[in-house]
């Protein structure tokens, strides 16, 4: 076979994993062609492509990224791009396509199917909210990332009596915010799926100092909304996707509250510093098992599949239940993170 493999939407710690273990065993094992191509869905529609061997896949478990590239392309928004699409995958005589990307990437890949392409494919992102998977490669980083910053930031937040609001990422769903807020020890976690009062988030914080407290630490998804609907910079700006560029909350969230209680208060912005860098432990394993599912699938036919894990096991299901809905944070996750609240 002759399998075609992609990484698409914003980069992620643990995708060269992926790749390596696709390679890893679809040319050691089975003795599979792999072809990678070039800038996610972009580099499928102008035949960009560049051969993937066990040879050339070596040293990149570590790395952070993707050695493939990406882009935020989407054939869908082109009047030729699906055929063009359609018409690389037949000169290029690929037989089945793995490819590796969030809700984005896999939609596009979900409707290719329907027009009959072989396909498996992969779940990443940072933000974990994927359906149909308990988590995704890269979110492990991305929490520790964020933890290990508002370790930091909790020193400086003391020494000087400040308020630090760290704006993490999380455009619909809060859990990197969630659970670098509970590992953090965050004061206040604000998320995409509880609209903010912001009196009662300054509420909680002087309720804080005048126990004692000097100093707090307020974790801020970007996707994250005050009840009245006013405080979310945006630039009003669209990807292929229709998603509108986000920005700003965590400087309006801080700017706020130093309005409104006279605390000192200062944002971080941990932005794409979430998305780079070395992969931990677990996300290497469980992308390189992901890597090792797919390449499975697509070896034995079982096509229209995206691997997921379930509990302790990496299972395949259908790819349209992986895209069908975002997978938001549980309420009851959150009623842990809100007992440490102010």
């Amino acid at each position: 076979m002759r399998i075609g493999v992609l990484t698409g939407g914003g980069d992620c710690p643990g995708l060269n994993a992926v790749i390596r273990a696709v390679v890893r065993k679809g040319e050691g094992q089975y003795g599979h062609n792999l072809v990678g191509f070039r800038h996610g869905w972009r580099g499928v529609i102008e035949m960009e492509t560049i051969d993937l061997t066990t040879a050339n896949t070596r040293g990149i478990l570590h790395r952070g990224g993707t050695i493939l590239g990406s882009s935020r392309t989407n054939p869908y928004k082109s009047d030729d791009g699906v055929a063009r699409v359609l018409d690389t995958l037949r000169r290029e005589r690929i037989d089945a396509l793995i490819p590796i990307g969030g809700e984005d990437t896999l939609g596009v890949a979900n409707k290719l199917a329907g027009d009959g392409v072989n396909l498996v494919g992969v779940p990443k992102t940072i933000d974990n909210d994927l359906s149909a998977t308990d988590f995704t490669f890269g979110f492990n980083t991305a929490v520790q990332i964020a933890t290990d910053a508002i370790d930091r930031l909790h020193t400086t937040a003391e020494s000087h009596d400040r308020v630090m609001v760290v704006e993490v990422m999380g455009r619909h769903a809060g859990w990197i915010a969630t659970y670098a807020g509970i590992a953090g020890g965050g004061d206040v976690i604000l998320i995409p799926e509880e609209p903010f009062d912001i009196a009662e988030v300054c509420s909680r914080l002087e309720h804080r100092h005048r126990r004692g407290a000097g100093f707090s630490i307020v974790i801020v998804a970007e996707g994250a909304v005050p009840a009245e609907g006013t405080m979310v910079l945006q630039s009003g700006e669209t990807d292929e996707f229709g998603h509108v560029r986000l920005g700003g909350v965590g400087t309006r969230v801080a700017e706020e509250i130093e309005r409104r209680t006279g605390f000192e208060t200062r944002p971080t912005i941990l932005g794409h510093v979430l998305r780079g860098g070395t992969p931990t432990a677990y996300d290497r394993v469980l992308a390189t098992r992901f890597g090792i599912e797919a390449i499975d699938a697509a070896h034995e036919g079982d096509f229209g599949k995206m691997v997921a894990l379930r509990g302790p096991e990496i299972i395949r299901v259908p790819l349209e239940e992986g895209v069908r809905e975002l997978k938001l944070v549980d309420p009851k996750l959150y009623d842990v993170a809100s007992v440490f609240f102010g």
